[in-house]
């Protein structure tokens, strides 16, 4: 059956059962062919991707790609393909879906055929050099590292910007938890005054663990470690330089600034015990890990270390290994993102989610459509990095002190002279000669706290280094 449209300048065959359809679009001196079998568009031209790195995350890439092509095409209206992967070591089960893809030269990602590069090997030093001769290639890139952006991402924006190609990099924050598109996307139209978040999952499974279980911190390691939720070496984990990475990219294209992971000021939970867990919530809180990323007139605050917040808080109630960000806004108000921050899976879906938004822009010649920093480059400006010595909150202080006549005085006597104000002391009942003193202060000034501090610990009547835990009231 052969006729003409009599709505536009289309000519169209199909066959006699309605299932092969072949459309020929006459316009402005091109033509496009599309083919459609049993209802399902396929377009003739493919978008070819070259994975890097086979490991946790691109496992799970590999296996969205492979099983869920068919959703994946429905939704683009086109095909993606893997093309090509290079991985110094693939698990045999994986190996098996994509032996005859795996090469034997990283190099071969960067050839004519490869649209879209994915790097998910990690580390910096290799994986920017991909990153940046991919981009110099004419090609897009996909990834999920984080250190690499919190430390090289405005160099490597500005080059894909230059190129005129895309940089998805969803899954480097919070795994399957879409923030950076809200950010850059459905928040556009807000100025973003606040983050909140829980961006560690590692970190917030050892904190719930430890009240729950009623264990020490080193016990509820190990169980996470054996668990599969903490790496062999957790430093970058429990030392919060995982978290500090995050923050730097959120700060970044919700400001629009160029902060670094060393513009973020970080401390870990290695020093939380279960007794400070206790202790605050008796008092109604939760203890957290927070990334905490504010803007205001001096500058942006920005910062990573364990906090108190209310249990009333949203993030108080987010446990185990989920994550949580709250995004307040100048309209849009309080919005609030939860769910699973790591994983293969979870942060798999996040890149393949990128893979298809670049893909589009290929398909319709529409690169660069939403910036890459979520400003436009004339609008990304250096701004001041607020000294967290400057800041007023409240505190817990929780001091080892020797058991003696006088020893509350003289702490609050150095306290006083700071202009440090006592809201509350507990002193817990123990048969020991050195015992705990928990002390919930007043507003006050970092720099103040710090200064009584490193006195007090000099101190005779003082045992160890003071735990300082910051008190995040709304």
């Amino acid at each position: 059956m052969r006729f003409r449209s009599p709505l536009s300048d289309t000519i169209i065959f199909t066959s006699g059962n309605g299932e092969i359809k072949f459309e020929f679009k006459l316009c402005n001196l091109y033509t496009t062919i599309r083919y459609y079998a049993k209802g399902v568009m396929y377009n003739m031209k493919r978008i070819n991707i070259g994975l890097l790195g086979a490991g946790t995350v691109g496992s799970g890439v590999i296996k969205i790609l492979t099983e869920n092509a068919d959703i994946i095409s429905k939704r683009l209206g086109f095909e993606l393909n893997l093309k090509k992967i290079y991985s110094r070591s693939i698990r045999s089960d994986v190996k098996k879906r994509v032996e005859k893809l795996i090469v034997d030269d990283y190099k071969e990602l960067l050839e004519d055929d490869i649209d879209i590069t994915v790097e998910l090997i990690g580390g910096e030093e290799f994986a920017k050099d991909f990153v940046l001769e991919s981009i110099e290639k004419k090609k897009s890139v996909v990834t999920a590292n984080k250190a690499l952006l919190a430390n090289y991402g405005f160099e490597i924006f500005q080059k894909a910007f230059s190129n005129r190609v895309d940089v998805g990099y969803e899954a480097s924050v919070a795994g399957g938890i879409p923030i950076i598109k809200a950010i850059k996307e459905s928040l556009s139209a807000n100025n973003i005054l606040s983050i909140r978040g829980i961006v560690n999952g590692t970190c917030n499974y050892i904190l719930t663990k430890m009240l729950e279980d009623e264990k020490p911190f080193e016990e509820v390691l190990k169980t996470a470690q054996d668990e599969g939720f903490a790496e062999k070496d957790p430093s970058f984990d429990v030392d919060g330089i995982d978290s500090a990475h995050k923050m730097a990219i959120l700060s970044s294209i919700s400001f629009g600034t160029d902060i670094k992971e060393q513009d973020v000021y970080t401390e870990g939970i290695r020093d939380i015990t279960y007794m400070d867990i206790k202790f605050a919530d008796d008092l109604g809180y939760r203890i957290k890990l927070l990334g905490i990323a504010n803007t205001n007139d001096k500058g942006i605050d920005v910062r990573v270390h364990p906090a108190m917040i209310k249990k009333g808080d949203i993030l108080a109630k987010i446990d185990g290994a989920y994550n949580a960000i709250k995004v307040c806004c100048d309209m849009a108000e309080d919005t609030v993102y939860i769910g699973k921050g790591a994983g293969s899976l979870p942060t798999a879906s996040a890149v393949v989610s990128d893979i298809m938004d670049i893909a589009r822009n290929i398909k319709h010649s529409s690169h660069l459509r939403i910036p890459l920093m979520s400003f436009p480059f004339n609008y990304v400006t250096k701004k001041e990095i607020v000294d967290i010595n400057n800041l007023k909150m409240r505190y817990y202080l929780r001091f080892t002190v020797k058991d003696s006549a006088g020893m509350l005085s003289k702490i609050s006597g150095v306290l006083g002279e700071k202009n440090i104000s006592i809201k509350s002391v507990i002193q817990p009942n123990k048969d020991s000669q050195w015992v705990p003193l928990m002390v919930m202060t007043h507003d006050a000034y970092e720099k103040d706290v710090k200064e009584a501090l490193s006195i007090i610990d000099k101190m005779s009547i003082v045992k160890d280094k003071t735990l300082l835990i910051r008190v995040e009231d709304e």
